[in-house]
């Protein structure tokens, strides 16, 4: 098991909108994220520490403009945590190990699958495709990606 942390290189060569989201808690434009409509089989992991933390197999068309997942990959990675701001109650969602802010849950997720949407900044993410899974350290994952139709 890799260990996974906050990475100070990794945060150096963040784009100014990647280190607005993950490490001051700015929110992507709607619409606009890389991963908005990706639809290629493989993981998402923390774009600082690399942690896994949501998989192809999860995410879901929720027409909220960002990308959205049913659950973790590995749940441990994934800290919920209240938000107050902006006069809403909401449950913000932070990676355990990279402490990147990363969205939030809402519980209007698709109720067969657990009804949870953790919608995400494409900024805060990076995506490993399912054939480089293994050569990046992912293969324990493998099982939890299916390939999409």
């Amino acid at each position: 098991m890799a260990a996974y942390h906050k990475n100070p290189e990794a945060i150096a060569k963040l784009s100014p909108e990647q280190f607005s989201v993950t490490q001051q808690g700015a929110t992507e434009r709607p619409g606009t994220g890389a991963y908005l409509h990706n639809k290629e089989a493989g993981i998402y992991v923390d774009i600082v520490s690399g942690e896994p933390l949501f998989a192809s197999t999860d995410k879901f068309e929720s027409g909220c403009g960002w990308p959205s997942f049913t659950k973790p990959i590995e749940p441990a990675h994934v800290a919920e945590l209240r938000d107050i701001s902006h006069g809403m109650i909401r449950t913000e969602v932070r990676s355990m190990h990279g402490d990147s802010h990363l969205g939030h849950v809402f519980p209007d997720g698709p109720p067969d699958r657990g009804g949870l949407r953790y919608c995400i900044n494409s900024a805060s993410l990076r995506f490993v495709p399912r054939d480089e899974m293994e050569a990046q350290g992912y293969g324990a994952y493998l099982d939890q990606v299916e390939d999409i139709q």
